[in-house]
């Protein structure tokens, strides 16, 4: 028995440089960053935005590849069943947590089947309306809504994403009620608000204010506790609604099993990039705050969201599919 002890240890210390070269050549190819969210959404943006710090500072390609479809599930279940090598990761958003209970049926389980990385950021949204809609104000559209329940449409990038809870949840606290109509991404939606086939919209603030300033689009308020910095001149829901606060955050995630050191090196170079001034700046631009997080407190806050996106829905009185 002791012998054969002896023989396992020797085994275990003759395997450990060998897995520490593998951990220590990794990445040995280009990495896939699956954005399970369509071109030019915020997930997008975001994905493209890491990709080349990323493959500055680890030596490798990071690609991105959109694969949009079902509420996010094709994208994220591809990234779930990948080898966890840490060539392939998910950028998220927190219409992952809210599709823990939206879509109970998912191939997958977010918190089992995926391991966190960090946090990227977070960003409120934009209620836009085209301008053939008849109120110029939050208080006049809230009273519209109520007066013809049901008559009036509203777009999302999807069924789950944090446009459709907006919507849902801003609703539910207005009293009124809308038609929901999914888009695959936010692209397709803002281009049929614009278009005037679907009437309101909750969207990104940057992007929603050059289609305000060019007069395709009224800004009614934006979803922030306070008014944004990008469009101070617009009120923000909560002024009508008080507590009412809607976001959307992001965030990256690896097959589960991944090797504890490949997540520690990607959230180090993820703070890093995201402590960065012109990184700053660039967030500030597009309406978001950097959100850096270790690998637990990323944890934490993801195990948090899905039982706050749980309390929404429910509050919303939005159905499971």
């Amino acid at each position: 028995m002791i012998a054969r002890r002896h023989l396992m240890a020797a085994a275990g210390l003759l395997a450990a440089p060998g897995l520490a070269r593998a951990q220590a050549a990794w990445p040995s190819r280009p990495v896939r960053i699956i954005v399970p969210f369509g071109l030019g959404g915020s997930a997008d943006v975001a994905a493209r935005f890491l990709a080349e710090p990323l493959s500055q500072a680890l030596g490798q390609p990071f690609v991105v590849e959109n694969r949009p479809g079902a509420g996010a599930v094709i994208g994220t279940d591809a990234v779930a069943k990948s080898p966890p090598d840490g060539h392939t990761l998910l950028l998220m958003s927190n219409t992952h947590t809210a599709n823990e209970t939206l879509i109970p049926n998912r191939p997958y389980q977010l918190l089992r089947d995926l391991a966190p990385v960090g946090a990227i950021n977070v960003a409120h949204h934009v209620l836009a309306v085209h301008p053939s809609v008849p109120a110029q104000n939050l208080a006049e559209l809230i009273a519209l809504l109520r007066a013809n329940p049901g008559r009036y449409d509203y777009a999302s990038s999807g069924p789950g994403t944090p446009y459709h809870v907006a919507g849902e949840v801003f609703l539910a606290m207005a009293g009124a009620t809308a038609q929901h109509v999914p888009f695959r991404g936010s692209n397709e939606a803002r281009t049929a608000l614009i278009a005037g086939q679907v009437p309101i919209m909750f969207d990104a603030i940057p992007t929603m204010r050059e289609q305000v300033a060019g007069g395709r689009v009224r800004a009614i308020a934006t979803t922030g506790p306070q008014r944004s910095p990008l469009m101070p001149e617009v009120p923000a829901v909560a002024e009508a609604l008080p507590g009412y606060e809607a976001s959307i955050w992001l965030g990256l995630m690896a097959p589960a099993g991944t090797p504890r050191p490949v997540l520690e090196r990607l959230n180090a170079e993820l703070g890093r990039i995201l402590a960065l001034d012109a990184t700053k700046q660039a967030q500030e631009r597009a309406g978001a705050q950097p959100m850096p997080m270790s690998i637990e407190a990323f944890d934490a806050f993801l195990r948090q969201d899905v039982a706050r996106q749980a309390e929404w829905i429910r509050m919303a009185r939005m159905t499971p599919s």
